[in-house]
């Protein structure tokens, strides 16, 4: 489950999803609705219905039961960081050697308290852990760094600076691809 900064903070234990994490059953009708969901939230339920081949009330019905059963985890609107001034992009690699239960809750409370992570995660291999953060230049980097270190110890940061922004899809490949 992704969790934006609004949406609370990640948990010492992470956000609570797993591979063994039970899923709900989606039949061909749930995926085509969170299909068009996934590229206009906004359109009016009549809209969807007719583009997915149904009526509005059995839509609306799967979509409040998607919702109920964590399926559909919240509705946002999806922001342009450059419209907001915040145009550079940094990955930042961060490896510790420590891997105590301490340790692990500054640098959770570090990840929460800094708004410019857009996303972490822990990893398999070298490096322990990656964080996107926007920011608005190489200044603000930099002192959104030296805030981070201040927060936890970390025996080594490799910051990675986007030159270009290839892809980034919000919706997932919820239909079966095309043959």
């Amino acid at each position: 489950m992704h969790r934006e900064p609004s949406a609370g903070p990640i948990p010492a234990g992470g956000t609570g999803m797993t591979a063994a994490t039970t899923r709900p059953a989606l039949d061909a009708l749930d995926r085509r609705i969170l299909h068009e969901l996934q590229i206009d939230a906004t359109v009016p339920m009549e809209e969807i219905a007719r583009r997915v081949g149904s009526s509005k009330t059995p839509v609306w019905n799967r979509i409040r039961k998607m919702r109920e059963s964590g399926v559909i985890e919240r509705q946002v609107a999806i922001v342009s960081p450059e419209a907001l001034g915040l145009g550079a992009c940094f990955f930042v690699l961060v490896r510790t050697s420590q891997h105590s239960a301490d340790w692990l809750e500054k640098f959770l409370r570090a990840v929460n308290r800094h708004p410019e992570i857009r996303s972490a995660h822990r990893l398999a291999g070298d490096i322990d852990y990656i964080l996107q953060v926007r920011v608005a230049d190489a200044a603000a980097f930099d002192a959104f760094y030296r805030r981070l270190i201040e927060d936890v110890e970390i025996f080594n940061v490799t910051s990675l600076l986007s030159m270009e922004e290839i892809r980034n899809e919000t919706a997932l490949p919820v239909l079966p691809p095309p043959e």
